[in-house]
């Protein structure tokens, strides 16, 4: 069970550290847990979001789901705020290794930290009370695997090679909302979530894809973005589960993007839309 140490709390026991600003896991990430668990130790990470261009790839309480599949034993949430950004190198390792009992730690060749981005993998381990282990950048096809690269394929909707490098996929966590049920009155019934204010946009479109919810997991379409059909300008998750029949209303759901199928688009009535979901519905 994933514990998410509050502001200032310890983590008392012996323990191995990956650091880094870890937005969601990918494949290169996953070296540096490989390598982490082969101290037997507990293995702890540190996150921070926010900072970044055009928003992040997963909310904290999305990481808490990715971390906690990985087997992580802890995380040390970090919001960028002006105070972590004018933290110089130095103190930001103090009070990070204060609250731990750190025995080994992990971080990539490009890992910076601290104010002006002056940390450097050789002054950590100058000032750690461990050994370090630097890591080589993992590259497939010549390119480097990195949040950035995964999130220019986002944008262009091209989900399946995000989800190649990004470990557990790409997914929208988040509460089972009221709609206007206007699905349900032409036979497709669909859940509603809202998409993170400060989440990466992924490419409007329909997907396929499936969902994880209380009541188990199902295949599903899923229309990400504005409703023009029904004149609705509002960016919304609203997913179409195959085979489910029941009430979800207020319950947390995963909501996970597999292949882009098409893009929204505006029909001209309630007959043409109803047969294009059900080409859509053959794709999962």
């Amino acid at each position: 069970m994933l514990k998410v140490l509050a502001e200032g709390e310890a983590f008392q026991s012996p323990c191995a550290l990956l650091l880094g600003g870890f937005d969601g896991f990918h494949t290169g990430h996953g070296t540096l847990l490989s390598e982490a668990k082969k101290t037997g130790l507990p293995v702890g990470l540190t996150t921070i979001s926010g900072g970044k261009t055009g928003g992040d790839l997963f909310t904290f309480q999305e990481r808490e789901t990715v971390f906690d599949r990985e087997g992580f034993s802890f995380v040390i949430e970090l919001p960028f705020s002006d105070a972590l950004k004018n933290t110089p190198a130095e103190a930001f390792l103090g009070a990070l290794f204060a609250r731990l009992n750190v025995r080994a730690i992990f971080c990539g060749e490009d890992f910076r930290f601290g104010k002006d981005a002056g940390g450097t993998p050789e002054l950590l381990k100058r000032a750690a009370p461990c050994p370090v282990t630097v890591l080589p950048l993992k590259t497939e096809n010549g390119e480097k695997i990195a949040v950035s690269a995964i999130k220019k394929r986002l944008a262009e909707g091209n989900v399946a090679a995000a989800n190649k490098e990004l470990r557990g996929g790409f997914f929208v966590q988040g509460i089972v909302e009221h709609g206007r049920q206007v699905g349900r009155s032409y036979g497709f019934p669909t859940l509603n979530v809202s998409y993170p204010a400060r989440k990466f946009p992924l490419r409007d479109g329909v997907y396929a894809g499936f969902a994880e919810t209380p009541a188990g997991n199902y295949p599903a379409i899923v229309n990400l973005g504005a409703r023009p059909t029904f004149a609705l300008d509002e960016k919304k998750v609203e997913a179409y589960l195959k085979g489910f029949d029941g009430d979800l209303y207020g319950a947390e759901v995963r909501i996970y993007f597999t292949e882009f199928l098409r893009p929204v688009m505006k029909f001209s009535g309630k007959e043409a839309l109803q047969a294009q979901l059900l080409k859509d519905i053959e794709c999962v």
